[in-house]
């Protein structure tokens, strides 16, 4: 009885001073939010003075629509506020079928920037290049837009012209007249190069995984001695999560494919290849640029990890976020498409800014060559407001590639693709013979032999 009496007491001193520590603690949690309230009661006077005194009567609805756009697109370049219509137009790119030019883009501090053309939509015929700045659709400008109200620009019935206004580095802007095509895009294309099968995956929509696995299986039929494959992400902008997956899967024998990380340690979920390889354990290469995006980086940080493939190509745009897109009272007000986590590889690199780097680095052209050495490309890392790697790796500078075409290679032939089927036939990049490097002229050498001029910035043109 005395030993309960005394843990009674005990319990009792740590009770009444654990209150006290209570009290404090819920009086320095109440601080943040009361300075939420205040900031809330700003934006109410905010908006009441603009109600009231702004030129001409303003639109409520598209105040509070801007509103909730600012506040969450400032945490990141991929978060979001869509309105019921973006919402709408998004769960159509999502399905793969929707009318307009075929262009996968992003903003940064209200430039439109072109991450990637779809294959075979008006957008990639006409020319539409990776880096490409919109600035103006049909005459307006859409500078200060976000993405969602410029992707409005451009879409709309099938059959109408559009023209858009592109500022590129190292040209004038100019204009290009395209025509809306109900775009359904067809993801996969294959064929035989030589002994070996090559097939194309221009995005990851929810016919991704069906649509690789029927057109290897094709290839596979018409040509039961294939001896390799290459496998093409290059400019593949990502997609849908659970198509990457699928995707990998295809070519895994089990074991892990990605996995996400949030904000807490607990919150960790993992993806996993199910057993069966589709092509039987055929060599593969992987081609990737600066364009594969997001699921594509997935594919092939799963890829090369794993030891199933090799990376041929350029760096990688570096998307490792994910964004869980959350309907607002079902979609009728919309939804929040929010950055919930990271991606990581198997062996747990982090694909956030810094990209899939390849295990063959080759630049396309020679000029391509003397670009990565002068200057950096648009990728994640070019986002002021990107989110982080976790690891705290950052994305290699400009450099000298380590191949471009030699002299006398005909640049309207694939080069990087070409190389992919030099590591297939020698059988690995090591035993691959390297070509010399490319004598890029870089930027310290040009700015002595040159004088001083200040380049000029595209979207100010």
């Amino acid at each position: 009885m005395k030993k309960y009496l005394i843990i009674g007491a005990s319990a009792f001193v740590l009770g009444a001073g654990s209150m006290a520590y209570v009290n404090s603690a819920v009086q320095a949690a109440a601080q943040p939010k009361a300075r939420t309230y205040q900031m809330l009661e700003l934006f109410g006077d905010v908006l009441d003075t603009v109600e009231r005194q702004y030129v001409t009567p303003p639109d409520e609805k598209k105040l509070i629509e801007a509103a909730l756009q600012g506040m969450v697109s400032s945490l990141d370049p991929h978060s979001d506020y869509l309105t019921p219509d973006s919402f709408d137009d998004m769960q159509d790119t999502t399905r793969g079928e929707y009318g307009g030019l075929g262009l996968e883009i992003s903003s940064e501090e209200g430039v439109i920037k072109v991450v990637s053309p779809i294959d075979g939509t008006p957008a990639q015929k006409a020319g539409v290049q990776p880096g490409d700045y919109i600035t103006a659709v049909n005459g307006t400008s859409v500078l200060g837009l976000s993405v969602n109200d410029a992707v409005k620009q451009m879409r709309g019935p099938a059959g109408e012209a559009v023209t858009i206004t592109i500022a590129r580095d190292k040209t004038d802007p100019f204009d290009l007249k395209l025509t809306r095509e109900v775009i359904k895009p067809k993801s996969v294309t294959a064929r035989m190069e030589g002994d070996y099968g090559y097939v194309r995956l221009s995005g990851f929509n929810e016919k991704a995984t069906d649509e690789v696995s029927a057109a290897i299986k094709d290839l596979q039929t018409k040509n039961p001695n294939m001896k390799g494959l290459v496998f093409d992400l290059r400019n593949n902008p990502g997609g849908l999560l659970d198509q990457a997956v699928g995707v990998s899967d295809l070519f895994l024998d089990g074991g892990e494919v990605v996995s996400q990380r949030g904000r807490e340690a607990r919150d960790i979920e993992r993806y996993n290849a199910r057993p069966g390889d589709i092509t039987r354990g055929l060599p593969m290469t992987v081609l990737v640029n600066t364009g594969s995006a997001s699921a594509a980086e997935i594919v092939a940080g799963a890829l090369q990890d794993r030891k199933r493939a090799s990376i041929v190509g350029l760096t990688s745009f570096g998307k490792g976020s994910v964004q869980t897109v959350i309907p607002l009272r079902g979609g009728a007000d919309g939804a929040l498409k929010l950055t919930t986590a990271r991606y990581y590889t198997p062996s747990g690199r982090s694909i956030q800014k810094t990209g899939i780097e390849p295990d063959l680095e080759v630049a396309q052209t020679r000029d391509q060559a003397q670009d990565i050495a002068n200057r950096a490309y648009m990728t994640e890392a070019s986002f002021r407001n990107a989110l982080d790697s976790q690891d705290g790796k950052e994305r290699r500078g400009v450099h000298e590639p380590a191949e471009a075409p030699p002299q006398g290679f005909d640049e309207k032939k694939d080069f990087q693709l070409s190389r992919a089927l030099d590591v297939l036939k020698y059988g690995s990049v090591e035993a691959t013979p390297k070509l010399p490097k490319p004598p890029a002229k870089i930027a310290e050498v040009i700015a002595k032999a040159t004088p001083a001029t200040k380049a000029p910035t595209p979207v100010t043109k």
